[in-house]
């Protein structure tokens, strides 16, 4: 195989809490969501959340589900959804939540009769197959490689092979990290997961860098230019612009000498020069308001640095999420970023919601209910549908504004953000 192999973090998901493994001896932490932040950003290429609720406890189990879209927004990285699955609504249900794939565990035949249907409705590539005994696998073997994507071994460390030929996940409970990276040498085993990937989630990076030197693929961040290649100040360093890799918003203008460069490279934090105490500046060590590399560039000129990032609180030593909060001078100008646009607008549907004013169609919809709202939505969809017949290209534009606020009324009704339904876009 010739793709990037994975280390793979797994969450054990119940009560809304996570558990220390399978057997839920040990709760682990009470906000499941900031533990796997934590997996994301401390390098994991993917995570797996196991859905432990008892069967047949409905309650528990949506629980979990409410839990799971929370995980999938908090991070950066592909979920993937595993457990109590049992009927094509389940898997309809973890790939709702967020999950870039949903797994069967194959040790339940009625699974195994449904994987057919799961693979036909939802596609190959979003079906995955849990299994501790090849015997399952070999004994069906066409199926497995023509409907699913990927393989999760969950038994014994070293009994994972079958004739199957997808990639396999392996998960391994102990041992040592020369055993760790051995496994990942067998081109059969694409990633490995397990209680001793998490106990040990903060050596990612060091693992990678392992594997890299073994001439094992992963993905680490690599610079497309060495230092050497940029041009410094006249102090020797290079100015850094830093942006919210999610809206652009800049945060702060720091500097980088070579270390700095390097170590933000290596590490994955931004990582500056302090001037002011003459000394390395790991963003974030004493706050913990950390940033976290996204992506790099340097300008045409190869003398300044763009970095988005996603930042942890504030960027500010003010306690402002951005350094640039005094404005020097402004003029009224009609904004034309779209983002912008359709945040603000939302901005002020929402804040109708909680505040409402007399007169304002919005609290009009509002107080009508979902059923006005839908039927105003459904108006304006036709519209749009009328005037795409017209030749007056401006009729349309119209219709669809039109529609957008009434979509936007509907979101703020349901608790829908523009964060959920662009992370679902990107994810598809």
């Amino acid at each position: 195989m010739t793709d990037n192999k994975k280390f793979i973090p797994c969450i054990y998901l119940c009560e809304d809490k996570a558990w220390s493994d399978f057997t839920k001896t040990d709760v682990i932490s009470e906000d499941p969501a900031a533990l796997a932040e934590a997996y994301s950003d401390a390098g994991a290429d993917e995570l797996i959340v196991f859905d432990l609720s008892p069967e047949g406890n409905d309650k528990l189990h949506e629980d979990s589900l409410h839990m799971l879209q929370k995980i999938c927004k908090a991070v950066d990285v592909d979920v993937l959804g595993a457990g109590n699955v049992k009927r094509m609504e389940d898997i309809k249900k973890l790939l709702y939540a967020g999950c870039k794939k949903a797994f069967l565990n194959y040790s339940k035949e009625g699974n195994r009769e449904i994987l057919k249907e799961v693979s036909d409705k939802f596609g190959k590539d979003k079906i995955g197959i849990c299994y501790s005994n090849p015997q399952n696998i070999t004994n069906d073997i066409e199926n497995v490689d023509n409907l699913a994507s990927e393989l999760i071994f969950l038994g014994e460390n070293g009994k994972f092979m079958t004739n199957s030929l997808l990639p396999v996940v392996l998960y391994v409970v102990s041992g040592d990290d020369n055993g760790l990276i051995e496994n990942l040498k067998s081109e059969k085993i694409h990633g490995v997961t397990g209680t001793y990937v998490n106990a040990n989630y903060g050596r990612i990076n060091e693992w990678k860098d392992v594997c890299k030197s073994e001439g094992i693929p992963v993905f680490r961040l690599e610079a497309a230019f060495s230092w050497d290649q940029l041009k410094k100040n006249s102090e020797g360093m290079v100015p850094v612009i830093v942006q919210d890799y999610r809206t652009d918003q800049v945060l702060m203008l720091a500097y980088m000498n070579e270390e700095a460069y390097n170590t933000t490279i290596k590490t994955g934090k931004m990582t500056y020069f302090s001037r002011s105490r003459n000394e390395l500046w790991i963003k974030g060590e004493t706050s913990s308001h950390y940033q976290y590399v996204k992506s790099i560039y340097t300008d045409c000129d190869y003398d300044t640095i763009l970095a988005k990032v996603k930042q942890i609180g504030a960027a500010c030593h003010t306690g402002k999420y951005s350094c640039f909060f005094n404005e020097i001078a402004s003029r009224n100008y009609t904004e034309k970023n779209p983002q912008k646009v359709l945040d603000s607008v939302f901005d002020v549907i929402k804040d109708r919601k909680v505040n409402p004013r007399e007169g304002s169609y919005t609290n009009y919809l509002f107080d009508k209910g979902v059923d006005k709202i839908l039927k105003k939505l459904g108006e304006e969809a036709t519209e749009i549908v009328i005037a795409s017949k017209n030749p007056e290209e401006k009729e349309i534009v119209y219709e669809i504004s039109d529609f957008l606020y009434h979509m936007m009324v509907l979101m703020a009704e349901k608790n829908v953000s523009w964060e959920d339904v662009t992370d679902e876009l990107s994810r598809r």
